[in-house]
């Protein structure tokens, strides 16, 4: 995924906007204009980075004449006092442009990182950590992005580019003949005929009715491991696999070991921690 610079100067100006209000009345108050300073923006653990391009165009949005040494790239793998921006120039620009700054970065790191977990407890297997729409309102192009620098995959962006029929629509098409998932994947097929079909599934029988409708994609919703295994196997290739529900790093493993294709990951975004990322002012 790639994010253009004008979605991210447009979230820069919002986030500014929002943090600075009529002014930082602070450092207008205590920094002499004329005043100028270095700082560094380091690594407190390990970590793997996102949002790079976001900090340095906030900085560059609050004075052109900062000078911002970039040292490391989006998705790579930091320890502990790596130093990520060098930055120098006005003082009163780089205090202004500080926090929004880091909560870019640390938000948009702290996807990054819990997903290359994911990816890393589910190495030599052929599943593949997928997010979910559990996004932040209007960070969603932003996490998403974060979440391909950790490694993982992205699911559908919206609700426009993909057909994902779950348990609500099937509720309301539960009379429809001769069941209510065929009916939904038929009605699907012949209104969007280029997109992608998906189907969530909560019991074999389910499954059974996806695979002869020719879901594209079958989504398996809260199922043991060896109910998953079970329902791989009814699929036999004839349509990918994905698992969701019930997934955390202690369980991921046994998931992933069912032979599924994919496992979604909601947590990887809607409960990131944002990783410990400073800003300081050498002496």
């Amino acid at each position: 995924m790639k994010i253009t610079a004008i979605e991210i100067r447009r979230a820069v100006k919002a986030a500014l906007a929002e943090d600075i209000g009529r002014g930082d009345v602070t450092s207008l108050a205590t920094v002499p204009p004329a005043t100028r300073s270095r700082a560094i923006m380091r690594a407190r653990e390990s970590l793997v980075v996102a949002g790079l391009e976001l900090a340095v165009v906030t900085f560059r949005e609050l004075s052109r004449s900062l000078k911002i040494k970039v040292l490391v790239a989006d998705g790579q793998s930091l320890e502990v006092g790596d130093v990520l921006l060098e930055i120098e120039g006005p003082t009163r620009a780089i205090l202004s442009a500080e926090r929004v700054a880091l909560n870019f970065i640390q938000h948009l790191s702290g996807v990054a990182t819990s997903t290359a977990q994911y990816v890393a407890a589910v190495r030599g297997t052929k599943a593949k950590i997928l997010d979910t729409r559990k996004t932040t309102p209007g960070w969603r192009l932003f996490e998403k992005y974060a979440v391909t620098c950790g490694g993982g995959k992205n699911h559908r962006l919206g609700l426009d580019d993909m057909v994902l029929i779950k348990d609500n629509h099937l509720a309301a098409l539960r009379e429809e003949k001769p069941n209510a998932v065929a009916a939904a994947i038929t009605r699907a097929r012949a209104k969007y005929p280029k997109l992608l079909v998906e189907v969530e599934t909560d019991t074999l029988v389910q499954v059974a009715q996806a695979v002869a409708a020719g879901a594209d994609v079958i989504l398996l919703d809260n199922m043991t491991p060896s109910r998953l295994w079970q329902a791989v196997h009814m699929v036999e290739g004839r349509a990918l696999t994905e698992a969701s529900g019930g997934v955390n790093l202690k369980t991921v493993r046994a998931i992933a070991g069912a032979g599924v294709d994919y496992i979604s990951v909601g947590a990887i975004t809607h409960s990131a921690r944002a990783v410990d990322i400073g800003l300081d002012f050498p002496a």
